[in-house]
């Protein structure tokens, strides 16, 4: 979690001994603070200048904490403000969520549960003057793909040791990972980046037609070949060809790909020559091709040639803890492209796409992003511009998850998994499917329940 370097945070709390102890913390993890005694010396303070965090109690006599966080709002919604309170009721939380605040502490508080608190509302204002990385491709300042949880950690780490070799790769994850991507950096990492990286959707076109673009063509092979054109393979020579969808060609293709990865070499359609191919070859699916094998649609022997490494990319849901440094990155890519001055975004806004499942995954968010971006008119995202199936979303199941007890949501998940896998007779491959998740998805859930042992 990126939080602001020295952040600056307004203390609110009418007892002195609390704002001591706070400041006495908070100072310790090397942020800045201001101390107010009162809701209204809190706005007072805000109107000076801003702060990326304010601290507040409920209770106090002047002016309460929620009618200052209406104010504090009404002043500057970008400040995420974070309500502390001796009542652990889900009334109040529903209400200071409603009224705008970030999230609330109960007394005594938590310092795990605060610093991890404070780090997350802070997540969200974009640090001034910060240039895009790698021409605004999604990349960190080190050249690795954004993201710090473990699931991208691990991703980056098998990148890193299979790049620089000539192994064949095979990318799996759902549609809107970042597939494409991870072939890029791999592309980049490896000892034929100074060649070319070739990009080919194998879904986006037709049998005929993906062939003439993998191999190439004579003039004359067919009606509309005015003139010869050299295929992917030879356009590749040796850098990295990318086939994109790979489980979406015909059972006629699989066996061309397969002899041209035994023999490399390929022929133009309509002719006779054949050409040496110096190629290494990147394929991404979001199917299960190893189920795919067993149901006759591939090629068990294409299968295993691609397969010589698997780089499996985490759904978004996956790696929720990201999805902050994501945001980043698409509003200052997405402002510049559509010339809008945008500075950040409202907590409650970026509360709202930390939560949301994202079955489309980063290619959503993206989109969700740019529309906020177009959308909004102040300087700050909210929540008005968000997609409104996100906005539906959030309605329906922020209460619902204020309401929950703990462990609640959990227990219903386990007991959908148990349940789909008993009515599939225990195969993971069609559970996932009916559960539309990958398999990955759901060993990884199995395993975080304690499951995944003793299941087919």
């Amino acid at each position: 979690m990126k939080t602001p370097k020295a952040a600056k945070v307004l203390i609110v709390d009418d007892e002195q001994s609390n704002r001591y102890a706070l400041n006495a913390v908070l100072s310790r993890w090397g942020w800045s603070c201001v101390e107010a005694d009162d809701g209204q010396a809190a706005v007072d303070e805000v109107r000076k200048g801003p702060f990326d965090l304010v601290l507040m109690d409920v209770c106090m006599k002047q002016m309460d904490g929620l009618r200052a966080l209406r104010e504090i709002r009404a002043i500057n919604p970008a400040i995420p403000v974070v309500m502390v309170t001796a009542s652990s009721s889900i009334d109040f939380a529903v209400e200071a969520i409603k009224e705008g605040a970030h999230d609330y502490l109960t007394k005594p508080v938590d310092l795990e549960r605060l610093r991890e608190t404070a780090e997350i509302a802070m997540s969200h204002r974009l640090p001034p003057d910060e240039p895009e990385p790698h021409g605004g491709q999604p990349f960190d300042e080190d050249g690795r793909i954004i993201g710090s949880s473990p699931p991208m950690q691990e991703l980056w780490e098998m990148i890193l040791q299979v790049a620089p070799t000539e192994a064949t790769v095979l990318i799996s994850g759902e549609s809107g990972t970042g597939k494409e991507l991870v072939a890029s950096a791999l592309h980049y990492r490896s000892l034929r980046k100074d060649g070319p990286f070739v990009k080919v959707n194998c879904a986006a076109l037709a049998e005929n037609l993906l062939e003439s673009e993998l191999f190439g063509h004579e003039k004359g092979a067919f009606t509309g070949a005015d003139r010869r054109r050299e295929g992917c393979f030879v356009q590749a020579q040796h850098g990295t060809l990318f086939l994109d969808e790979i489980g979406e060609t015909t059972p006629a293709m699989q066996a061309k790909l397969l002899r041209v990865l035994q023999e490399h070499e390929v022929q133009r359609v309509g002719g006779q020559e054949v050409i040496s191919v110096d190629v290494r070859i990147v394929t991404a699916t979001n199917r299960d091709l190893e189920a795919e094998v067993q149901e006759g649609r591939f090629r068990e022997d294409l299968y295993y040639r691609l397969n010589v490494v698997t780089l499996d990319v985490p759904s978004l849901h996956e790696r929720q803890s990201d999805i902050p440094l994501l945001t980043d990155f698409f509003i200052r890519r997405c402002a510049k492209r559509n010339k809008r001055l945008v500075k950040g975004i409202t907590p409650d806004c970026m509360d709202i796409l930390s939560r949301y499942p994202w079955p489309g995954n980063v290619r959503e968010l993206e989109n969700a992003i740019e529309r906020c971006v177009i959308l909004t008119r102040g300087e700050y995202l909210d929540v008005s511009g968000l997609p409104l199936a996100v906005q539906r979303w959030a309605e329906m199941h922020l209460r619902q998850e204020a309401a929950e007890p703990q462990g609640t949501l959990k227990e219903a998940e386990l007991q959908l998994i148990v349940k789909t896998l008993a009515a599939t007779g225990g195969n993971k491959s069609e559970a996932a499917r009916r559960l539309q998740i990958t398999r990955k998805t759901l060993l990884n859930k199995l395993k975080k329940h304690g499951l995944d042992s003793g299941l087919p």
